[in-house]
Order: C-alpha cells, then sequence, then structure tokens
C-alpha cells in the first residue's frame, strides 16, 4: 500500500532560499521550475530519487537534521536536490534539505 507524500522544507531558510529563486535571473527561475517538477514527483513517489549510502550521509545533516537517510533527485543542468524521508502514520513526509550544482555536490560528498 502506497502512503500518501507531502514535501516539506527542512525549515525557514531553506523555503525563503526557494521563494527567492522566483524574483531572481532567468536561471534561477528555471531552476525553481525544476525544484517544482521535482517535488511534484517526489509527491508522487517519495522514493523516486535515489538513496545515499548511510555512511555518506554528511555530518552536517545528521546534525542539523537528525536524518535518517538521504535521497538525492537529479536535476536538470547537473543540479542536485537532496531530501530526507520521514514515515508518519497517515503520510510519508519528503523534507527537502538543499539543492546545489552538481560541482558542490561531489565536494559535499567527498566524490
Amino acid at each position: 500500500m502506497k502512503l500518501p507524500s507531502k514535501v516539506q522544507f527542512a525549515d525557514d531558510k531553506v523555503k525563503k532560499a526557494f521563494l527567492e529563486l522566483g524574483k531572481g535571473s532567468q536561471d534561477e527561475k528555471q531552476l525553481q521550475q525544476f525544484l517544482i517538477r521535482a517535488f511534484n514527483d517526489i509527491e508522487e513517489n517519495c522514493f523516486c530519487g535515489i538513496q545515499i549510502p548511510k555512511k555518506l550521509i554528511p555530518k552536517e545533516y545528521l546534525k542539523k537534521y537528525n536524518v535518517k537517510n538521504l535521497w538525492k533527485y537529479n536535476l536538470p543542468d547537473a543540479w542536485r536536490l537532496i531530501y530526507s524521508i520521514e514515515n508518519g502514520k497517515l503520510l510519508v513526509i519528503a523534507i527537502v534539505l538543499e539543492w546545489m550544482d552538481h560541482t558542490n555536490y561531489e565536494r559535499k560528498f567527498k566524490y
């Protein structure tokens, strides 16, 4: 049985950054559209991303968000959306932690 999913932001800072994209350059507005499409995909199936092995979860995420799992959703133009999944009794919540370009993704995850 598939539980309904809902996307939420990890905190107000992440939500504000997302909303600011819509006020920025054309590239930022396009990135916001990519993120909206990703959010819709994740609400359809929160497991549509690629699970990041637990040993690769940055300590920053463990400390700041107390995540138990981490997922990567590949966006166009080599951007990455990072999210975690929490299971409630009636709802699966995908928590958006951040998005970054491929270079910063490789640095953060030490590839």
